[in-house]
């Protein structure tokens, strides 16, 4: 079964520590928790006791409170919304995990559905899935499935899901000009190698 640090582990390695970009949607952010969606979230009373320090903001760092704080918010947030515990392959885990961090969890729920429908040979290996972008039995005995009797066929499972990553950071960045200065760390998030 997937390991949820493993995956939490890359995921950071993307998301960096504080920044206030006013380009950025998110505007205000820790290690990828904006407050603009996680408002009520403890990390930010803890962040506001060192912004008068010289140091401010890499003492964040060193705040052990704080760094738990943010892994509580990742493993309910991310990981447990499509049941990373029960993945079988860590590397389905961790393409999941980033891309529901980065774009949130539905729509990397529906790059999985998408994918998995593009890849069941006309519906002779298994049937179609809902594409909802929702974690559900269904969705989850499908990859089930795949992974179990379709274990050469992952590396274009990764592709595809990468795929589809990959166009929603263009056709993001078309609608919207002034996202393309991420362009570069978004892209680091695509990975079309495959295993």
């Amino acid at each position: 079964m997937a390991d949820f640090k493993t995956s939490y582990n890359i995921t950071l390695g993307h998301e960096g520590g504080y920044s206030n970009d006013p380009v950025d949607a998110g505007g205000e952010t820790y290690k990828g928790i904006t407050k603009r969606y996680e408002t009520n979230w403890i990390g930010w009373n803890i962040i506001d006791k060192y912004r008068n320090n010289s140091n401010f903001p890499r003492c964040l760092d060193d705040d052990m409170e704080l760094q738990d704080a943010v892994m509580q918010v990742y493993k309910r947030k991310y990981w447990d919304v499509f049941w990373g515990d029960r993945i079988q392959n860590q590397d389905i885990a961790n393409e999941m995990f980033d891309t529901g961090v980065n774009m949130g969890t539905g729509r990397g729920i529906k790059f999985l559905q998408k994918s998995l429908n593009l890849l069941n040979r006309n519906q002779k290996n298994y049937p179609d899935i809902s594409e909802d972008g929702g974690m559900g039995n269904n969705t989850y005995n499908t990859l089930d499935n795949f992974l179990n009797n379709h274990s050469k066929d992952i590396k274009y499972l990764l592709k595809l899901m990468n795929l589809f990553q990959g166009m929603h950071y263009i056709n993001y960045m078309g609608k919207d000009s002034k996202q393309e200065r991420f362009a570069r760390g978004w892209l680091n998030r695509v990975k079309l190698g495959g295993k």
